[in-house]
């Protein structure tokens, strides 16, 4: 193994020259590890561009039927732009990595997992969220299912299970049990409840309701 160059200071270099060593050894590998446009543009004194990197940017969007004109940064998240800044906390961040689906809303009618898709790109599309699925004070006929076959406990991933139940009888994915439970494996119910959800499912498909 390589030597430790940190380890193999000098006994005498302590204190605050040992500290201002280290510094600059993290400044040169910050440095190395920039891509080499950014230090070009460092270096002839374009800093502004690289600031506007990190700026926010305008965002046209349509969200439950309300055409949304927003600023976001390039970084933020549906997610985190649903939840913060529009205030719809209906949908939840669970594992904030794609693994539980607890954050699933559609984009064009297409499910997705909004802790992985970036605000930015859904300039100009349509988003839906639990709380667009209801008419009014009518509530979706999945969402009637998931209460009558009681398809929740704690209920803090019902609503990325009822936005994947939607999407899965409107892909035509929930002929059978079988189905349904294969293309909602991607959603995660801690409390267990999935024998209920897989009949609220089938039921709400069953209803000769539109989906």
């Amino acid at each position: 193994m390589a030597d430790n160059p940190i380890h193999d200071l000098p006994d005498d270099i302590t204190g605050s020259s040992r500290r201002s060593f280290l510094k600059q050894s993290s400044v040169l590998a910050a440095i190395s590890l920039t891509p080499k446009s950014v230090v070009h543009a460092a270096e002839n004194g374009f800093d502004e561009k690289i600031a506007g990197v990190f700026e926010k940017m305008p965002l046209n969007v349509t969200i439950n039927g309300v055409q949304q004109k927003l600023s976001v940064e390039p970084r933020v998240t549906l997610l985190d732009l649903l939840r913060e800044q529009l205030h719809l906390t209906g949908t939840k961040k669970g594992c904030d990595h794609g693994q539980c689906g607890a954050c699933t809303v559609f984009v064009n009618g297409k499910r997705v997992n909004s802790c992985l898709t970036l605000a930015v790109t859904t300039e100009a599309k349509q988003v839906t969220t639990i709380e667009g699925l209801a008419d009014g004070e009518n509530l979706h006929p999945m969402q009637e299912a998931f209460i009558e076959f009681d398809g929740f406990q704690c209920g803090y991933c019902t609503p990325g299970q009822i936005m994947s139940a939607v999407a899965c009888v409107r892909e035509g994915h929930a002929n059978t049990p079988g189905q349904v439970r294969e293309y909602m494996s991607g959603n995660i119910c801690r409390c267990g409840a999935y024998s209920n959800i897989v009949d609220a499912v089938m039921n709400a498909k069953q209803g000769g309701k539109k989906i």
